[in-house]
């Protein structure tokens, strides 16, 4: 059971990580958060330290929800070569999943967070290297199964696919446009079935 303050802070957090990620750190004001909350800015910063904690904050708890979804989504097959297209296929329908959220948090703050907020910057990266993990990992485990070629260098593809897959999510969001994301996950797919099944 949450106590009263901590119930107070899951509130502006679920508030505003739709706004930070739309409008950025830098342009996200205090008057914008204690707008959208309703609470006054002696409420905010008796929760949060200061905008940078809750900005780290609000990105932690989007990204979260996003990496479950997408774990929830690989869950649904035991295979490692497998749960590969069930990325793909997750991505696929990724566009309106992050307009709800204001944007892809990854690209958004990623690009935002680069000179604005050093602090925020890190943990951009640390989730970039988690979710290029996740991929390594299935990989890997797909080479012990015998279902991914033990040849391929798990490093070099996790980074590949990763890499195609935010450069699709840029140009959908950008061109509005969501075929940039469902083609480049069926390049990926050929990529899998052609390069890393074995």
């Amino acid at each position: 059971m949450l106590t009263k303050a901590e119930q107070t802070a899951e509130f502006i957090i679920q508030t505003v990580a739709p706004i930070f990620n739309k409008n950025g750190y830098a342009a996200t004001s205090l008057s914008d958060i204690t707008k959208a909350t309703g609470l006054t800015k002696g409420a905010i910063y008796g929760n949060f330290k200061n905008k940078e904690e809750l900005a780290v904050a609000a990105f932690n708890t989007t990204v979260k929800n996003m990496l479950r979804r997408i774990s929830d989504h690989q869950s649904l097959s035991e295979s490692p070569l497998e749960k590969l297209f069930l990325v793909t296929d997750f991505y696929r329908n990724y566009y309106d999943y992050s307009k709800e959220l204001g944007g892809c948090p990854v690209l958004n703050m990623g690009v935002d967070a680069k000179h604005q907020n050093p602090m925020l910057f890190q943990h951009v990266k640390y989730t970039i290297n988690k979710i290029q993990d996740n991929v390594a990992k299935i990989i890997e485990a797909g080479k012990l199964k015998h279902e991914i070629n033990s040849e391929i260098d798990t490093t070099l593809y996790a980074k590949r696919l990763y890499t195609m897959i935010i450069g699709a999510i840029f140009m959908t969001h950008t061109i509005e446009d969501n075929s940039y994301l469902i083609q480049t996950m069926d390049q990926i797919d050929i990529m899998i079935h052609q390069e890393l099944k074995k």
